[in-house]
């Protein structure tokens, strides 16, 4: 279990989270919504500890999360994998090297330093490409791919991580509408095949409804809603997203009838 405990984050007299409570359960796909600005990348930083709060804690199964240093922070960091709406993959490194780089924190530190490879890491690689029909381009640099397919690259970059929670932050920003349910089909493939906690920060509300089984909408830095995605009503919307609701509310384009919750089943 996943808790946060009365969280805040300031930066100077600005509280960009402001007394921030959930308990988020294991193996759920959850939704953090809300317009720019509203908290939620620093909500998501704070959890995997590339922010600290201000005042609050995080706990994960009891382990208070807050005060972790050294060694044990970077144990944190390897059971909660974050994934970037920059993708974060080196570029000019091949596909099948970027995702090996989920692999440092589980090879001593010398092997790390000249990432030298095990075979067991090179089988763990492949096999994540394999779950998402990626093996074919193990070999071609990073750089040369889609925006879509980079996404899924770091994707499995912190699958080989072998995480507890996926943290995804804005994952699907700067995605066509194909590439956006590639990438939420292959979060969700990860949530339903694996038994990975999925915490995802979203704008698009008609996404977030379709993926995820519980929706947190945050604004101003606090949680103004938390419930499942058929209780968030188009007033409740509104209310939350104000003059962006409208934009936020994007219909799914008719050429993909298909959810992303009925594409899993279909696929399993």
């Amino acid at each position: 279990m996943l808790e946060l405990q009365s969280v805040t984050r300031r930066f100077g007299t600005n509280r960009a989270v402001d007394n921030v409570s959930l308990a988020i359960e294991p193996g759920s796909f959850v939704g953090v919504i809300g317009r720019s600005g509203a908290g939620k990348s620093t909500l998501l930083r704070m959890i995997n500890r590339l922010l600290d709060p201000s005042e609050g804690t995080i706990r994960w199964n009891g382990q208070d999360v807050t005060q972790l240093k050294g060694a044990e922070l970077r144990a944190w960091r390897m059971r909660c994998a974050m994934v970037f709406q920059q993708f974060n993959i080196v570029g000019r490194l091949d596909v099948l090297t970027n995702v090996l780089m989920g692999r440092l924190n589980h090879m001593s530190e010398p092997r790390s330093l000249l990432k030298m490879w095990r075979a067991e890491d090179k089988a763990i690689a492949i096999s994540a490409l394999d779950q998402f029909d990626m093996t074919a381009l193990a070999g071609q640099r990073a750089e040369s791919l889609s925006g879509g397919q980079q996404q899924r690259v770091a994707i499995c970059r912190a699958l080989v991580q072998e995480p507890d929670i996926i943290l995804a932050d804005e994952p699907i920003a700067s995605l066509d509408p194909r590439n956006t349910r590639l990438v939420m089909d292959a979060l969700l493939r990860l949530n339903r095949h694996f038994g990975i906690t999925i915490v995802c920060n979203l704008h698009d509300l008609d996404i977030a409804k379709d993926y995820c089984g519980r929706l947190v909408g945050m604004a101003q830095g606090r949680v103004v809603f938390d419930g499942a995605p058929e209780s968030l009503t188009e007033a409740a919307a509104r209310e939350l997203y104000g003059l962006e609701a409208d934009e936020a509310m994007t219909m799914i384009p008719a050429s993909q009838p298909i959810t992303g919750l009925q594409h899993a089943a279909a696929a399993a």
